[in-house]
């Protein structure tokens, strides 16, 4: 997939300088980095309607404009892709594949850090100066670490055209 990206990127360069009257990507660097920032936020609502209506091709199809808006979008904030790459690995590194980076230090509570920080069998890593085990026990694992799962049910949503 980064393959893809990496192209898509590419051709979104190559494109930006042409005839806005021809290419939809130079029309967007045209019109500047608030056009593009409405832009990708449409395409991202679209794919979240489509996936809670259950349309599974409608949600393909929007997700490829997400993509497309966001590498525009990239490109007029002078990120490579390479750059969201790393700073995946990094994440990965430090929480684990499947983690979105927390906003703020995550709190352990007190009897959870002093063990922490005691026992030289959990593998740690050091997070905005606070010391976090690799892995948790499921019994130890407090509220502040579980984020609960919010899911949309029995709403229908309708894109406007």
């Amino acid at each position: 997939m980064s393959d893809s990206l990496e192209r898509l990127y590419q051709a979104v360069i190559a494109a930006r300088d042409l005839d806005p009257a021809t290419s939809r990507t130079a029309r967007l660097f045209q019109r500047g980095s608030t056009k593009m920032a409405k832009k990708l936020a449409e395409e991202a609502i679209e794919v979240v309607i489509d996936a809670v209506n259950g349309k599974t091709d409608a949600v393909v199809r929007e997700s490829a404009d997400l993509l497309y808006n966001l590498t525009v979008l990239w490109a007029s904030a002078g990120v490579k892709p390479e750059d969201v790459w790393r700073e995946m690995e990094r994440r990965e590194d430090m929480l684990g594949i499947a983690e979105k980076l927390p906003k703020s230090a995550v709190k352990m509570p007190k009897v959870l850090e002093s063990k922490a920080l005691k026992s030289k069998a959990l593998s740690s890593k050091a997070v905005a100066g606070r010391v976090l085990p690799k892995a948790l026990p499921e019994a130890t694992a407090s509220p502040a670490v579980r984020r609960r799962i919010v899911a949309l049910e029995g709403r229908s949503l309708r894109k406007r055209h």
